[in-house]
């Protein structure tokens, strides 16, 4: 997994006369959880834009004044109810040898066939929890949904590996594509049973009202 720099300063003073001083100096107080003792650091608000206002997971190597420098992940990141300005970010501690749950993004691969034939497609898992090494995490989910006909699914079964553990059911659907009123059941779909049931079913229904 790619990992972001995040270059700060270890926070002396946690008290709340400290913290409001960094907000308003641009500066955004961070705690880094899972070592011996919890580290407080802070960072100009503009180091974490690649971080956090993006889709996609990261690990950060978080590198303080002085040559400390500490892998982690985010866990929690708070921002102000009226001007959506970052206020406070939880990080988790990264070991080469501990087991951490990190939320990986799913991207979706290819053109359904289901869709051009009129089918919804519907998302129902942007992102998925796991539990790996460090050096196990992947960048995403890479789904292939150029054969998902009308009436099929891809679910989490499908994208379990020996790197990681998925913390969804395998039954869990990933992406599907739905029948609707518009689909057009093509003579390979006829051939899979339930997708030709499903789009036939559709289309009586549609006949049935005009």
């Amino acid at each position: 997994m790619k990992a972001i720099t995040i270059k700060g300063s270890e926070r002396e003073s946690v008290g709340k006369k400290a913290t409001k001083a960094l907000r308003n100096a641009g500066k955004v107080p961070c705690v880094v959880y899972g070592g011996d003792k919890p580290l407080h650091f802070s960072a100009d608000e503009l180091a974490f834009r690649d971080l956090v206002y993006t889709p996609n997971a990261h690990t950060v190597a978080i590198e303080l004044d002085g040559g400390a420098s500490v892998k982690a992940i985010m866990q929690d990141i708070q921002f102000h109810p009226v001007t959506d300005a970052i206020i406070h970010i939880d990080f988790y501690q990264l070991f080469d040898d501990k087991m951490v749950t990190m939320n990986i993004p799913v991207t979706l691969e290819g053109n359904s066939p289901g869709v051009r034939n009129g089918g919804r497609l519907l998302f129902r898992k942007r992102k998925l929890a796991i539990k790996a090494l460090p050096s196990k995490l992947p960048d995403f989910f890479n789904v292939d949904i150029s054969k998902l006909k009308i009436g099929q699914n891809i679910s989490v079964g499908s994208l379990m590996s020996e790197d990681f553990t998925i913390l969804h059911p395998e039954s869990q659907v990933v992406v599907q594509v739905k029948t609707a009123r518009t689909a057009v059941v093509t003579d390979d779909e006829d051939e899979d049973g339930e997708e030709g049931a499903e789009g036939a079913e559709g289309a009586s229904e549609e006949a049935a009202q005009e």
